[in-house]
């Protein structure tokens, strides 16, 4: 199965894990009522210790122990303050932050400013591990006093949310470490709610810290990580939070306890057709346009994830959690209802027409499209045999390339492709998505490996939009941007959108409550980010 979460092009699954041998014991008894028994695939079948909180391998349970100086909630762009008590935006060039009093490391030290500017130019001075690209936004950091200042390289206002959420690293710990890109920080020191309790291959725990600056907010008393990865277990051996794709979830998670068991599957990236720009048809826009109104998204959503999504906007917003920045002016949202007519229409004024039950050019030719979806991903796979369907119900031949994930990311970047499934969206920041989809920057050379933009978008008046949002301080500005940048995603039709790609969150309310849910969606239920300390310091005892 395949997740679409921000910055997440080449995304994880991560599933439900198996019960170790601690505090859950083999016999397959639940957790006691104070722990958490806590289902964040490691990747393999066995954990390594390893908590260097700069590594860019799947972190479970760093998450739990190290905090960034804000938590941005990638479900509405919203950030929570943690180390800082908040930020302020001097002008588009300046950031300061208020480090937060009171705040002791792990080992009973504290947290002060001086950790954070330390943070920062550690990460400056070893590249390896400014995983989030700070510095390619931050000139200088300084401090004074509880002050933290930023100043950044350009006028760049969404430098902000890259800048939250960079853990925090203890000075009199990292400074004396002789190498901080291969250290594994095997006893992590950390300012969070949790620290190491238990460790061995195949599972373990993570004891609350007494000494937390927000400890009464803390309900677990431990958290429980086994290693393995096996669905059924996360059903009989009574996990409390996990993330895995369900076929027919209400009977197999739900149906397992209709009391306690439930789930939220939001939107966390919008699944689309990645066009070839530089390859003609796909450089029509008339041709783009046709396969557009050619596809049913409702359909392709309900086959690809058994109706837990929706079909997706095509102005390039994820919602409903973006659901404030719709441009009012655009139609249904944005939506595109299925329409033979018009995709012929489109579809005729970049030379294809139908002839004896078949779409061809100018010299009889059908057309032929040629879309890659990386193998294993059996959601996305069934979603474009709905679409191969509803376009060869206009005469469209469709054939489907299946490469390895590996070979299927490097066409990708490369541009090594016709048409190819692929994912945006969902970092929780506007600007982000947008620039990562539109700029320019991105588009090089077919054959050079690109992170983002891989449909290879060109427009100088688009680059504008996304150079003026970048400044723009005042939410009212940045709303008029983001209307135009909707109008450019819908009517120039970089990507063919689909449906949302699902954050697969499942969780219970036998021992604790207040988990994040459409009702109340504080944080997404994903295992794997900072949003962990959000669900942890709001959870209850039932």
């Amino acid at each position: 199965m395949r997740i679409s979460a921000a910055l997440v092009a080449a995304a994880t699954l991560f599933g439900v894990a198996a019960c170790g041998n601690s505090t859950a014991n083999s016999s397959g008894d639940a957790s006691s009522s104070s722990e958490l028994l806590f289902g964040g695939d490691s990747g393999s079948p066995t954990f390594v210790r390893n908590f260097n909180p700069f590594s860019t391998s799947k972190r479970i349970g760093i998450n739990f122990m190290y905090e960034p100086l804000e938590v941005v909630n990638a479900i509405d762009g919203t950030s929570t303050p943690f180390l800082a008590t908040g930020h302020k935006i001097v002008d588009a060039k300046t950031i300061q932050y208020t480090v937060r009093d009171g705040v002791k490391w792990s080992d009973g030290t504290a947290f002060t400013a001086d950790d954070v500017v330390y943070t920062f130019n550690l990460i400056k001075k070893n590249a390896a591990l400014d995983t989030l690209g700070v510095w390619q936004h931050v000139d200088s950091v300084e401090s004074s006093g509880d002050t933290v200042t930023f100043h950044l390289k350009t006028a760049d206002v969404p430098a902000v949310t890259i800048i939250n959420q960079q853990l925090i690293v203890p000075k009199h710990i990292w400074e004396k470490v002789s190498d901080p890109v291969k250290w594994t920080n095997e006893n992590p020191v950390a300012t969070g709610p949790y620290s190491l309790d238990t460790f061995t291959p195949n599972q373990y725990t993570l004891k609350k810290n007494t000494t937390y600056w927000q400890k009464d907010k803390v309900a677990a008393e431990k958290i429980v990580l086994p290693a393995s990865n096996k669905q059924l277990d996360l059903v009989n051996k009574g996990y409390d939070w996990a993330y895995s794709y369900m076929t027919n979830v209400d009977k197999t998670w739900v149906g397992a306890d209709k009391q306690h068991n439930h789930y939220w599957f939001p939107p966390g990236g919008t699944v689309s057709l990645f066009p070839n720009l530089t390859k003609a048809p796909y450089n029509d826009v008339n041709f783009r346009k046709g396969l557009s109104y050619a596809i049913d998204r409702s359909k392709i959503a309900k086959d690809a994830e058994e109706g837990y999504v929706e079909g997706a906007t095509q102005t390039g917003l994820l919602l409903p959690n973006q659901e404030k920045w719709v441009n009012t002016s655009i139609a249904n949202k944005g939506n595109i209802d299925q329409s033979k007519s018009k995709a012929l229409e489109y579809f005729a004024k970049a030379g294809y027409t139908e002839k004896d039950g078949k779409l061809v050019d100018s010299s009889g030719t059908q057309l032929v499209l040629n879309i890659t979806v990386p193998n294993g991903y059996t959601d996305w796979l069934r979603g474009v045999q709905t679409l191969q369907s509803q376009l060869s119900a206009l005469g469209i031949s469709v054939k489907l390339t299946q490469p390895q994930p590996a070979a299927y990311t490097q066409a990708q970047n490369n541009g090594d492709f016709d048409l190819i499934v692929s994912s945006f969206g969902g970092s929780g920041s506007i600007f982000q998505d947008y620039n990562n989809l539109l700029n320019s920057e991105f588009a090089l050379p077919v054959g050079q490996s690109t992170t983002a933009n891989f449909q290879r978008y060109k427009n100088t008046d688009t680059d504008k939009l996304l150079a003026e949002l970048k400044v723009a301080t005042s939410e009212t500005d940045q709303k008029k941007i983001v209307d135009e940048l909707q109008n450019v995603v819908y009517d120039q039709v970089p990507v063919v959108s689909m449906f949302y790609g699902g954050l697969w969150g499942l969780y219970s309310t036998k021992k604790f409550t207040g988990w994040p849910s459409a009702d109340n969606p504080y944080a997404p239920p994903s295992t794997w980010t900072q949003a962990n300390l959000l669900i942890v310091t709001n959870l209850k005892k039932a």
